[in-house]
């Protein structure tokens, strides 16, 4: 089997009747690792075999999903090799996808291919605005994504893919209790085909008391997709998607020692929050226009709304910079794809596009303070945030974000094995932002003096260009070797720009200020080599690479005088190698594993300008050698299916001077579904079996270590019904 012959090659290259054949699609059957004939869109914005791409994808299916039931993407997305999801609070999250576990603004996610957000306007819990739980699939691209996707597709892409609506018409009805007052409610329903097309509508209603102190959690989320093939040459989607958030945080707060130990359920920021409204409204029109020629337009319409009172911002009753944030962005785009196939040339496939997005928002923050409000910390004991008192606005602009990006990509055959890949885009970006606020000096000194320094209205504009290179060969019909190059890079957010945060003089806070507006791109470059394929019932997806980040943003924060400092001056890289493999063992045993092992590291990184600090070669806090992820599933008879998972978070250094570590953890979950009769089933899960204290993330220091307690065991239980 050839790149040219392949049965699935002549079902990509007819997109309209793929769409079609998506729109009609019968649930599969249960499987728990993407198999060789497994489609995926994200690597290249048109389906391709997997098995034929020349990206490291990790493709996670709809009946996994239904299956593992996540009541966070961490319980999902950890079965993809060299990904690791960290809970914050509710479904807050941070990532770490070939880079250090996080918040840094270095992923992309996309709904059916639309970014969730404007480029600028990064949210390291992104995937909480969407309904994870009903997608209908997820694919996470590892690695650069540039290309194809532009700015912040460093570390990854993670793409969620909605349910399409089924051919019948059908109702789905399920109701979860768990532990800590927890209760989720998910129901689908189905049109079924009709002269108009058909329509889905899926509802998902959660609720947490949450485990520690004051860490509740709601969400309400609506999702609507309609499909309609007026011809055999268009077909149309329309998506509308609704997520409404609103959460006590702090869950991550971290506690000394003792407390982790022997009072975990304490929340020492329990008066933060946050408060979430994201509305996603998009129509893809697909036309063939004869001549193996297609036309694609998808214009979207995004609110994306939050109210914050970070408990990041917490660092003293007298320090730090705590305030309530509030930001407000509306955006208008388009995605423009032309594409064509040359079939007596090579094989080849030129795709055309270009993607446009106009993104007006605001952003207000209100200085807070903790006079009278904190119960001082101890050796043992961590400081305590018990109420606040909101204080001056320090600051209040509009800024509006506008990009423009067209992209080339090509692919063809010089010989019958071989697929060649060369894609290239070209970003132009602008900020213009409008300071509502005085230019000049705002000075707060209810707690002792801070400076926050106002710039003018100013614009800012990038442009950058991002490469890629990809190869694919055929070694044998069940098994394709696959290279890569790609460059990528990380434009400034609006955050890093116009807000550089207070300081304890005149002349730093408007040093600060006026500096970061000097702020370029990151850049970024990844060498890849992987090998995909299936032998003797064993599917394997094996992938080494090397990522490498220049003009890094150093902003870390002076131990001496709190001040944060903004430079491209840092440099670190990343290596590593991931592996993926699945087997059947007779006809009810089946095992999967996913490993990875990466060194991160600091290769130019002078910190703490006051005490000049030299990390040159220290590998990087937070980011674990080690991710391991292994299932057993055992399925005895047609119904019912059962699985244990092991989970494995390897050791991390706990600060970026390598002065103490986390240990690391292990930890098991079992889950069961079982068909009572047709249309009826029930379902079960057991997660943190053995009841296992671990911390979902650490830091401090070796001599003054901080952690933030993981969820204890808890149950879930599950009833659902179909008509």
């Amino acid at each position: 089997m050839s790149c040219n012959s392949s049965p699935l090659s002549g079902m990509r290259r007819r997109p309209i009747a793929l769409a079609v054949a998506f729109y009609f699609a019968v649930p599969m059957a249960q499987a728990q690792q993407p198999v060789l004939s497994e489609i995926t869109v994200t690597g290249t914005r048109e389906a391709t075999p997997l098995l034929e791409s020349s990206a490291s994808v990790g493709v996670i299916n709809r009946d996994t999903i239904k299956f593992t039931a996540p009541a966070h993407p961490q319980q999902l997305l950890g079965q993809i090799p060299g990904v690791s999801v960290n809970v914050t609070n509710g479904e807050g999250h941070t990532t770490g996808i070939r880079q250090k576990i996080g918040t840094d603004p270095v992923y992309l996610y996309l709904e059916d291919g639309i970014p969730t957000r404007a480029t600028g306007f990064f949210n390291h819990n992104a995937l909480y605005e969407i309904n994870l739980p009903q997608a209908g699939g997820v694919e996470v691209v590892k690695g650069i994504g540039s290309a194809l996707y532009g700015s912040d597709a460093i570390g990854g892409t993670v793409n969620v893919l909605t349910r399409s609506p089924t051919r019948d018409s059908g109702l789905d009805l399920s109701a979860e209790f768990g532990s800590y007052g927890w209760y989720r409610f998910l129901g689908s329903a189905n049109t079924g085909q009709k002269d108009l097309g058909a329509l889905r509508a899926d509802l998902n209603v959660s609720h947490t008391d949450g485990w520690r102190d004051r860490t509740a959690y709601d969400r309400q989320s609506v999702n609507l997709r309609w499909d309609y093939a007026p011809g055999n040459d268009s077909a149309m989607k329309t998506i509308l998607g609704y997520t409404k958030i609103d959460q006590q945080t702090g869950a991550n707060s971290a506690l000394t020692p003792f407390e982790y130990e022997h009072t975990p359920t304490v929340n020492a920021r329990s008066v933060a929050y946050r408060k979430v409204d994201a509305l996603r409204l998009s129509t893809n029109v697909d036309k063939d226009l004869g001549d193996n020629t297609l036309l694609s337009v998808t214009p979207y319409f995004r609110h994306n709304y939050m109210d914050l009172n970070g408990s990041y911002n917490f660092s003293s009753a007298t320090s730090g910079d705590p305030r309530i944030e509030k930001t407000d962005v509306y955006s208008l785009g388009f995605l423009l794809k032309w594409r064509k196939d040359f079939p007596q040339a090579m094989g080849a496939r030129l795709i055309a596009g270009m993607d446009y997005d106009y993104s007006p928002g605001q952003r207000t923050e209100d200085a807070i303070n903790f006079t009278g409000c904190t119960v001082a910390g101890t050796a043992t004991r961590a400081q305590k945030f018990n109420c606040y008192r909101v204080g001056p606005r320090i600051y209040d602009y509009d800024v509006t974000y506008q990009s423009a990006s067209p992209y080339l990509h090509l692919e063809f055959s010089p010989i019958e094995r071989l697929r060649l890949t060369a894609a290239v885009r070209y970003d132009t970006m602008n900020y213009r932002a409008t300071n509502h606020l005085a230019a000049g000096d705002l000075v707060i000194t209810t707690t002792g003096t801070k400076h926050y320094w106002q710039n003018a209205s100013t614009s800012q504009s990038f442009a950058k260009a991002s490469p890629k290179l990809g190869a694919n060969y055929e070694l044998t019909p069940a098994a394709h070797i696959y290279a890569s190059y790609n460059q990528g890079f990380r434009a400034p957010g609006e955050g890093n720009l116009f807000r550089a945060g207070q300081d304890t003089t005149l002349a730093r806070a408007r040093t600060k200020a006026t500096d970061a507006l000097d702020l370029k791109p990151i850049d970024a470059e990844q060498y890849e080599l992987g090998v995909r394929g299936e032998a003797g019932g064993l599917t394997y997806d094996l992938t080494a690479y090397s990522l490498k980040k220049d003009n890094d943003i150093l902003s870390q924060r002076d131990p001496t005088n709190q001040t944060t400092i903004s430079t491209n001056n840092g440099s670190t890289k990343h290596e590593g190698v991931e592996l993926g493999l699945g087997k059947a063992f007779g006809e009810h045993w089946r095992a999967d594993i996913a490993y990875s092992y990466a060194r991160h590291t600091y290769e130019t990184w002078i910190t703490n300008q006051f005490t000049g600090a030299n990390l040159n070669g220290n590998a990087i806090e937070s980011a674990p050698r080690r991710l391991g992820n292994a299932r057993l599933t055992w399925m005895p008879a047609t119904g019912t299916t059962a699985q244990l998972e092991w989970v494995k978070m390897g050791s991390y250094w706990l600060d970026a001077g390598n002065t103490g570590k986390y240990g690391g953890h292990d930890l098991w979950s079992l889950r069961a579904s079982h068909q009572l009769s047709k249309g009826l089933s029930v379902a079960a899960r057991i997660m943190n079996l053995a009841d296992k204290r671990y911390a979902d993330s650490a830091g401090g220091t070796g001599a003054a270590p901080t952690l933030s307690p993981g969820l204890p065991r808890t149950l879930f239980a599950t009833l659902e019904s179909s008509w």
